[in-house]
């Protein structure tokens, strides 16, 4: 088995693997942030972004070959 981090990974994977969080962040904590986002006037997209970029690094990747 080979172990990769994100960063190891091609350009569209990770555009692929991005969508995919933002995905999985919307689904699981859209309302939250929304709150959020309108308490403390910041962008939506922006929080929806660092959560999802955040989100990756907590996952490992496990590739069989």
């Amino acid at each position: 088995m080979i172990y990769l981090n994100f960063s190891d990974l091609s350009e569209e994977a990770k555009e692929r693997l991005l969508e995919s969080s933002k995905q999985d962040v919307m689904r699981k904590f859209a309302g939250d942030i929304e709150k959020y986002s309108k308490k403390h006037h910041t962008s939506f997209e922006m929080l929806i972004e660092e959560e999802a970029v955040r989100n990756l690094y907590t996952l490992s990747y496990t590739f069989e070959v």
